[in-house]
């Protein structure tokens, strides 16, 4: 929820969802750096749940940096199925029913409900379902597809951070730079896109889905 009542606590607790190993450093990277940057009491909550030996490898150095200046990262990369994720969704729900008991968010950056990525609709579907009462922002991942939707929710970006998400996705995923959008000129683009849309003062800003919004 968001409060609009003078000295009311703020965005304390963040936890982070990807269905992949860089979705989160794509969709929301710059948004959590600006974050921890400015509130370095924050506990980030960080989970990836499709990996494997190389690309779990990558993921955890990347949360590093992403989250170096955070209190208190808590960073879990899990392993089920790449691709997979509708027909091992009775695995991927009990950890949510578990991660539920675990952490009590005050803000949860997920997956594109409307994504055309299977995992990725696995994820975002099983954030709501789990978390009816917290404050969800549904991130977005380009790609083939096509189906970036139109967000109602942006996070402008100083040039400093829009410049190290870039950097440090192209530092901490080599496994990716043969696939043809994985690209700096993508990242920016999108980012720059965005900044236009909310007039940020850089030109970029990441942007957000935001469905429900209860005011207190």
């Amino acid at each position: 929820m968001l409060s609009l009542v003078p000295g009311a606590r703020g965005v304390r607790t963040i936890l982070c969802l990807g269905a992949h190993c860089d979705d989160i450093e794509i969709g929301c990277g710059g948004t959590i750096a600006r974050l921890v940057a400015s509130s370095p009491g924050i506990a980030v909550h960080w989970i990836v749940f499709s990996s494997g030996p190389v690309r779990a490898g990558e993921a955890k150095t990347a949360a590093g940096a992403f989250l170096s200046e955070a209190a208190e990262p808590k960073v879990r990369i899990e392993d089920f199925r790449n691709g997979y994720f509708p027909f091992v969704g009775d695995a991927i729900k009990n950890y949510f029913e578990e991660l539920k008991q675990r952490v009590d968010p005050d803000l949860i950056l997920t997956h594109y409900r409307d994504d055309r990525h299977q995992d990725h609709r696995v994820i975002s579907d099983l954030s709501w379902n789990t978390f009816r009462d917290h404050l969800i922002l549904e991130y977005e991942i380009p790609k083939y597809d096509g189906d970036m939707g139109r967000p109602n929710a942006y996070v402008p970006l100083s040039d400093e951070v829009r410049r190290a998400k870039v950097d440090w996705l192209m530092e901490h995923f080599p496994s990716q730079h043969s696939r043809p959008w994985f690209r700096r000129e993508t990242f920016d683009a999108l980012m720059r896109l965005r900044g236009m849309e909310c007039n940020a003062p850089s030109g970029y800003a990441e942007a957000f889905h935001a469905r429900k919004l209860v005011l207190e």
